[in-house]
């Protein structure tokens, strides 16, 4: 994030958090570690009040899985602020998990945060075994092409998550986090 502009800092408590104009939740790793990691720290109530009251919040990775209901990854329940459940690409022959790698992300037309990237497709970067599936349609910001389509980035308000790393994602990753940024402002 210091890379696009912002002055960022990792804080190890919700109080620590709870003084920031914006939350990036960057992940990476299993579910299950994280799930109890945010639930040993005390960051779940944090992670629900700050989405709740529709403070900008951007998920990367892991930080989307979370906010589901739950991940077939060891089965474990996530933060469910939305609805929808997180599977493993099914295996088929030639399908390579985890998927990793460019691939493109396909915005909604209109979607926020896109200012400066295509909505009809922008190459990010991806590192994943596990995707949404079952989730609200009006939830989807951006959907991805890998064994089929699935959901790469959803919102709602000024709460984005995204499947891909913008951090590893060059130029375009750092458009997105500058377009984010610009919700600190409002």
């Amino acid at each position: 994030m210091v890379a696009a502009g912002a002055d960022a800092f990792l804080a190890a408590t919700p109080a620590e958090a709870e003084k920031a104009e914006l939350v990036v939740f960057p992940g990476q790793g299993a579910m299950a570690d994280c799930m109890d990691c945010i639930r040993r720290t005390d960051f779940e109530s944090f992670l629900k009040q700050w989405i709740a009251a529709d403070r900008p919040f951007l998920g990367v990775c892991m930080g989307l899985q979370v906010l589901f209901e739950r991940s077939e990854e060891a089965d474990r329940p996530g933060l469910a602020i939305f609805p929808g459940v997180v599977r493993r690409f099914p295996s088929q022959p030639g399908l390579r998990i985890p998927h990793m790698g460019w691939n493109e992300a396909i915005f909604k037309p209109g979607a926020p945060l896109t200012e400066g990237l295509r909505a009809e497709g922008e190459p990010f970067y991806f590192v994943h075994s596990y995707r949404v599936v079952e989730t609200d349609p009006s939830l989807v910001w951006c959907e991805t092409d890998y064994a089929g389509r699935f959901v790469s980035g959803v919102r709602r308000g000024r709460v984005f998550a995204t499947q891909f790393h913008p951090e590893k994602s060059q130029v375009k990753g750092l458009q997105l986090y500058r377009n984010f940024l610009t919700l600190s402002a409002r």
